[in-house]
């Protein structure tokens, strides 16, 4: 529900994006210091690739030394830097009450810049969004919010964190919707998109509008070209799974080392800089890589080289253990193949009009969608990034298509196995709450027995003990001589050391837990858990003290049974629910009739 606290929460993710903003942009920099130090020697804030630099032998010392630091500071700083970040952010919301240790807001990025400046092949992309949801955590532990609400601010960071990498408001949206947030209300939804768009205002600030992988003016796709498209979303889906397997594979067998885990990050990173000496553009962020794959400037053996040692070098390092991203990485991979499919099918089907351009963007996008089962944000981020709206069909098709593929293929993603593995389920499929959508009066019984108050409890006693219609029910109203509603009596209480002699209204301690008809069964469940009953007595808002049914635990269970039998022809249909309007309880009492048949 919308409330004046979603202001408040709004206000706070505001503040937390454009903190998350300027860490980003400071991230950066300090990627860029280590870099130049690292293969340039010299001192600059410049946002470079170790490409650029004359490959040396030494270099291969360089991402170990990198490694070794990172080893050092997750053994003794914390273990939760070690990863790409967005699988321990979605561990804290699930398990953890979205409360990240502030410690982590610093020692994630540090080390996530000393793993890349020194040559990691990871995106500065996910320990950006670790950190703005670190810090979004940290306000939601400093100020009185709840955990929902605190989870919205983590979220509102982690958001913030994406669009000041990548200047993609909208697909950071989707993104905490579809990988963090596993809802889509207004309450958490208004201050995660305001949270985006503050941090897309300061990263204008710094480095421009211009999109971040410009491209050429695209063509409009013909329909033979939707469909190659939509077979290299189909070919990419297969890669994508078979991505995210290997990595876990690859982790399990550093787990299976006899050295301890502070060490394998600096072995990771062996192959790195052995690889790194062979094929410069394996090294760093890669962003350039994607412009060039993207312009259509990187074609034929270069392009394969650099996916197939860039993959290598990334799937390893990332399963030691280290600190650095995924997304650039499978954007790097999904269009470099993508790319290639492209050029392929545009030599030996020119009549396809397939523009091998588009076919990478289609793989750049595949890609991370059968990865992250993240369909929408996937494609808005590659129109975001590119800002070419012709684009946006080919996307959905193709995307649509390694969605398809990626869901058949395998349960959870690159995201989610690992929390799997932990013995965690991550819903990924949102609907509308069934119970929200069914009233108390379709479910609620109208088949109400009350007991009178004035009754003596020894007649109570007598009808329940010779199993009169009703008696076996486990609550009865207690209603007064004008059949209004008094309150509640369990077995328990009428059974109690209490004299027979004694009316039963006199038992009645307080006013019982009701629900309107109009109500919802949702919000019927709800006020079941919070004033601990089994069943609530159903009564009519303009008369809140005249029966019209009762609603038990059974009655919720049963309307999620109906909701089966909808999904599934082949269960047997059931019988129609009764619907409320039925007489007062007072009016069939099977109590009164009782008493009179024992006075007889």
């Amino acid at each position: 529900m919308v409330d004046r606290r979603v202001v408040g929460v709004s206000a706070l993710g505001v503040l937390v994006a454009i903190a998350a903003a300027l860490v980003a942009q400071c991230l950066t920099l300090l990627i860029g210091v280590i870099t130049n130090l690292a293969f340039y020697g010299r001192i600059s804030t410049a946002f470079v690739d170790p490409a650029g630099a004359t490959p040396r032998w030494w270099w291969v010392l360089v991402p170990v030394i990198g490694g070794l630091v990172v080893g050092i500071m997750a053994r003794f700083g914390s273990s939760a830097i070690r990863g790409h970040g967005i699988p321990e952010v979605m561990e804290r919301v699930l398990h953890g009450e979205s409360r990240i240790p502030a410690r982590l807001m610093f020692l994630k990025p540090l080390s996530a810049a000393i793993a890349i400046g020194t040559g990691g092949p990871f995106g500065a992309e996910g320990p950006i969004i670790a950190t703005g949801g670190a810090l979004g955590s940290l306000v939601g532990q400093s100020v009185r919010v709840s955990a929902e609400e605190r989870k919205v601010l983590l979220a509102s960071g982690a958001a913030a964190g994406m669009a000041a990498t990548f200047g993609t408001p909208v697909a950071a949206v989707l993104l905490a919707v579809e990988l963090l947030l596993f809802e889509y209300r207004a309450r958490s939804l208004v201050p995660v998109a305001l949270a985006s768009v503050a941090a897309t205002a300061v990263r204008a600030a710094f480095v421009g509008r211009a999109p971040m992988f410009p491209m050429p003016i695209l063509a409009e796709p013909s329909a033979s070209a939707l469909v190659a498209y939509t077979i290299v979303g189909v070919a990419v889906g297969f890669v994508a799974v078979g991505v995210t397997r290997t990595v876990y594979a690859v982790e399990d067998v550093f787990a299976r080392l006899p050295l301890h885990w502070m060490w394998w990050p600096a072995l990771g990173a062996g192959v790195v800089g052995a690889i790194g000496v062979l094929e410069p553009r394996s090294l760093g962020v890669g962003y350039d890589n994607i412009r060039e794959i993207l312009a259509g400037g990187l074609v034929g053996r270069a392009l394969l080289a650099l996916v197939l040692l860039k993959f290598v070098s990334w799937v390893i390092y990332l399963g030691s253990g280290t600190s650095g991203g995924t997304l650039a990485p499978l954007f790097t991979f999904g269009g470099g193949l993508g790319g290639m499919l492209g050029v392929t099918a545009a030599a030996w089907w020119p009549d396809l009009g397939v523009d091998p351009r588009v076919a990478a963007l289609v793989g750049m996008s595949a890609m991370f969608t059968g990865a992250s089962h993240a369909l929408l944000a996937s494609v808005v981020f590659a129109f975001e990034t590119t800002r070419q709206p012709l684009g946006l069909l080919p996307l959905l098709a193709g995307s649509s298509a390694a969605y398809l593929v990626a869901l058949l293929s395998m349960r959870t993603s690159i995201m989610t196995e690992k929390l799997a593995r932990r013995g965690s389920h991550v819903g990924t499929e949102y609907t509308t709450d069934f119970l929200a959508t069914v009233l108390v009066r379709a479910a609620a019984s109208t088949d109400v027995i009350c007991l009178p108050g004035p009754q003596r409890l020894q007649d109570a006693r007598g009808w329940v003990l010779r199993g009169g219609p009703g008696s076996s029910h486990q609550g009865f109203p207690v209603v007064d001589a004008q059949n209004r509603l008094v309150g509640v009596l369990t077995r328990r209480d009428l059974f109690g050391a209490h004299p027979e002699e004694v009316q039963v209204v006199s038992l009645v301690h307080r006013f019982p837990a009701i629900v309107y008809e109009d109500n919802s069964l949702r919000e019927a469940a709800d006020h079941m858990v919070r004033e601990g009953v089994g069943r609530l007595v159903v009564v009519r808002r303009d008369a809140p003290r005249q029966i019209v049914g009762i609603l038990t635990r059974s009655d919720l269970l049963e309307a999620h049974a109906h909701r089966l039998r909808s999904h599934d022809p082949g269960l047997v249909q059931p019988a129609p629910v009764p619907s409320a309007g039925g007489k007062p309880c007072a009016d069939g009492d099977a109590l009164s009739h009782a008493s009179q048949e024992q006075t007889s």
